[in-house]
């Protein structure tokens, strides 16, 4: 399974222009992220990707992108951590970025280590930026999740393999929430309007035009 630009945004918290901008090296520092499936067009986000993103979005509602940037390139060229982003413990406290592991942190950017952080977000939990809500990765809606195992991270009905979007995509056709079941017995009429909620939130993320990435961040 690999995620569209529209839905990676949907569920990171990312803006489509952000997403551009943050696969772009810039000023002699490296691309935040770089999609692992493809980079190039189309661009597809593995859901490894996915959970980075939640990292940048979290960590730049306390830093600037050149911050950030900058914490990057600490942690793969002085750290020599290069592993996918996905697997390290970011966080930021307004004044700088650390590498959070099990009995220490390492500021990233002040490049000093053994700082003692007691409180962690969960990247994966719901939280706010710029005012929207984002939305827990693995359960977007209480009647839709996100589980790798299952089509490969689509987000499908809770407990089934349905799609989101098929069920979506039928009420959108003019088929009630409570005649769902005749085309999909394991779905619900609950279960149909979470999935028309989570469709209208991917949507509202609109297609992406030419970026000027000067203004992303």
């Amino acid at each position: 399974m690999s995620y569209s630009p529209k839905l990676a945004a949907a569920l990171s918290g990312a803006t489509l222009r952000q997403l551009a901008h943050w696969r772009k090296a810039s000023a002699g520092r490296g691309a935040v992220l770089v999609p692992e499936v493809s980079g190039i067009r189309p661009i597809l986000y593995s859901f490894r990707d996915l959970v980075a993103l939640r990292t940048c979005v979290k960590l730049r509602n306390d830093a600037s992108l050149q911050k950030i940037r900058r914490a990057l390139d600490t942690l793969r060229d002085d750290l020599r951590e290069r592993e996918h982003l996905s697997e390290y413990r970011l966080v930021a406290d307004g004044s700088t970025i650390y590498l959070v592991e099990p009995g220490q942190a390492t500021d990233l950017v002040r490049r000093k280590a053994n700082v003692v952080i007691h409180e962690l977000v969960d990247v994966l939990r719901p939280f706010y930026r710029d005012g929207r809500h984002i939305p827990d990765l693995l359960q977007p809606r209480d009647h839709v999740t996100v589980d790798p195992a299952v089509r490969g991270g689509m987000p499908v009905i809770e407990g089934t393999r349905v799609p989101y979007d098929e069920v979506a995509a039928l009420l959108r056709d003019g088929v009630s929430a409570d005649r769902i079941s005749e085309y999909f017995p394991s779905v619900t009429a609950a279960a149909a309007q979470d999935a028309m909620d989570f469709a209208d939130y991917v949507d509202s993320y609109e297609p992406l035009r030419e970026p000027r990435e000067a203004a992303a961040g």
